[in-house]
């Protein structure tokens, strides 16, 4: 993708850009994001023909990269998190050798993940995550969550973790040395499909739609990466393949070891399970034919349907439908490979399917994905297929799914989301839209797109701004405006989502393990006081726990324990909730409890000492 412009950001813009900076990773400090993007230091955007930005600092590195060029889809390189390493929560893999596939462009796999002994991590589907390796604290890749984790536990920890975005040595990495002066040279193919491909693998080709994905966790699954051992020189727990710490003279040297490494790690790659090996050799022996793998995908598929996929589950993206239900049911040392098909990529098959009554199937040209709405279950091949038993299988995943739950007990999922209001409900009615439902930012985000796209609202002279009509006016600005000014006829497109959200009624919902309530408003804060009483004693007061599902009589005896002090529990005068008291100045001890025993984000902790002068 060719470069579209070059420039430097004003200083309205730097602040922007900080402000999202800021709204996006709520653990960053001023002091981080200084540290990145100096003061004073020019910033300098590249803008590509895909809506891409790259923000870095000229003569630099970039820092940052926003895929659609609004800011909601902001994460920074790799290199920034060499900077800040805590700038971003970070999956640990199990061991190096799961580093080769994430170097080498594949999507991380739960079962790479190292799980840690108190739970698995709380998060959010399309969350900001990088991953790193054993024994180094240099994250190697970045990318977004594909689940939450509490839909990761229903799923007993299988299937894919993070779609990863950009890795250590892809295509944006070369283009750091490549820079001059500021002024990217990007290669050929740059930015073609956001993942930042590295060009020597030439056996991995990007694609338009969710199928690279799929392959990407059936290999994964396929060839055991917890059954591979990888020789010494692609540990990267104890390699130099990602360097601890990295200096701007080593840099060329940096990417000398690396290119050295992943080529020889080819050589020293040894799979232990022989079973597994066998079974490989197989099917190398006898390779299924382009017939063969199209008739294994409609068995699996049929197979989905009738034991895993629920009309509960629907609408589910093609990715979630391949990654969690037709791969698990292929048979047993048997690569299902969706490009040796005659379809060659997951949405066409899926439309295909939909085309012969099978099931309903709708492509979202936002995501660009295919998405199932309903299954027929009436169709004749679904009524004449008789789906197999699979007591094995079944078993390990009741155990995975007892062990998921297990840990869910403490699992805390915060997600913001909103409903229609008076003044967007012409705009959901005129799509089609349910305006009793309650959407997330990017499927509101999509309902107002749609509209602009149905109204072909779109300025023919400039494709980034929208032209509104009486109704979208109304549903964005009616009431806000004075009396006396006139209303915008115009607004930018990166705009638009943002406005309409702030529209809508603003809810939030809340998870700890199988509890889960929605409530309207935005989501309260815990507080947390110390203050002096008689006699010149402390005593720390915690308040809005139930916003949290949390019990104030249970916190307060198991304060009691972990403090080895007196507590006690009563009702906020004037206000619903319960206060708990704890004998003694622990403010800093209890928040930091709150967050790593019960997943409190840190941003929803308000703390307060009043001790302090």
């Amino acid at each position: 993708m060719e470069l579209k412009s070059h420039q430097r950001l004003s200083g309205a813009d730097r602040k922007k850009l900080k402000r999202t900076i800021k709204e996006r990773f709520a653990s960053a400090s001023d002091a981080d994001i200084d540290s990145l993007l100096p003061p004073k230091v020019e910033i300098t955007v590249a803008k590509f023909q895909n809506r891409v930005h790259v923000y870095g600092v000229e003569g630099g590195f970039p820092m940052f990269f926003d895929i659609d060029g609004r800011g909601t889809e902001i994460y920074p390189t790799v290199y920034a998190l060499w900077k800040v390493p805590n700038l971003l929560p970070c999956f640990l893999l199990k061991g190096g050798e799961v580093s080769r596939y994430v170097i080498g462009g594949a999507d991380l796999m739960f079962p790479g993940i190292s799980i840690p002994p108190e739970a698995l991590p709380s998060f959010s589907a399309a969350q900001p995550w990088a991953v790193k390796v054993p024994g180094n604290p240099a994250p190697i890749a970045v990318g977004s969550t594909t689940m939450s984790s509490t839909e990761a536990l229903k799923a007993g920890l299988r299937g894919k973790a993070l779609k990863i975005t950009h890795y250590y040595h892809d295509l944006l990495w070369q283009v750091f040395w490549e820079s001059v002066e500021g002024h990217y040279v990007p290669n050929a193919g740059f930015l073609e499909d956001v993942v930042f491909e590295d060009p020597a693998s030439s056996s991995r080709q990007t694609s338009d739609s969710c199928d690279d994905d799929a392959e990407n966790s059936s290999h994964n699954e396929q060839e055991g990466i917890d059954d591979i051992e990888v020789g010494d020189s692609i540990d990267t727990s104890e390699d130099q393949s990602v360097p601890k710490h990295v200096s701007g003279n080593q840099t060329d040297a940096v990417n000398d070891i690396a290119e050295q490494e992943i080529t020889s790690s080819v050589a020293d790659l040894k799979v232990t399970d022989n079973a597994s090996a066998d079974e490989s050799n197989v099917e190398d022996q006898h390779p299924l034919s382009t017939e063969d793998v199209d008739l294994l995908l409609d068995k699996c598929l049929l197979q989905a349907l009738h034991t895993t996929v629920k009309d509960k589950d629907l609408p589910m993206p093609g990715s979630t439908l391949w990654s969690n239900h037709i791969l698990p049911c292929r048979p047993s040392g048997i690569t299902l490979d969706i490009k040796k098909s005659s379809y060659k990529k997951l949405s066409k098959w899926l439309l295909a399917k939909s085309s012969a009554g099978l099931i309903t199937v709708k492509e979202d040209k936002y995501k660009k994905e295919a998405v199932v709405f309903s299954v027929n279950r009436t169709h004749p091949d679904y009524s004449s297929f008789k789906p197999e038993k699979r007591h094995v299988e079944k078993s390990v995943q009741t155990t995975e799914h007892s062990l998921g739950e297990s840990r869910s007990n403490k699992m805390l999922e915060v997600a913001e989301i909103y409903k229609s209001s008076v003044h967007v409900n012409p705009i959901f009615a005129a799509v089609g839209a349910d305006t009793g439902k309650l959407y997330s930012a990017s499927d509101a985000t999509a309902v107002v797109h749609k509209y602009v796209d149905d109204q072909n609202l779109v300025k023919p002279t400039n494709k980034s701004i929208i032209v509104l009509d009486a109704t979208l006016c109304d549903a964005l600005f009616k009431g806000t405006i004075k009396k006396g000014l006139t209303y915008p006829t115009e607004i930018h497109k990166k705009d638009l989502g943002s406005t309409f959200i702030n529209r809508m009624q603003a809810h939030h919902i809340v998870t700890r393990g199988s509890e889960s309530v929605v409530r309207k408003g935005g989501l309260k804060t815990i507080q947390i006081v110390t203050e002096r009483r008689q006699g010149n004693k402390k005593v720390t007061k915690l308040s809005g726990m139930e916003t949290f599902l949390m019990d104030a009589d249970a916190l307060a005896s198991e304060l009691q324990k972990k403090f080895a002090c007196s507590t006690s529990v009563a009702e906020l005068p004037g206000k619903k909730g319960h206060e708990v008291l704890v004998q003694g100045g622990v403010i800093d001890d209890l928040a930091k409890h709150l967050i790593e025993h019960y997943g409190i984000p840190k941003r929803y902790i308000e703390v307060l000492d009043k001790t302090r002068k």
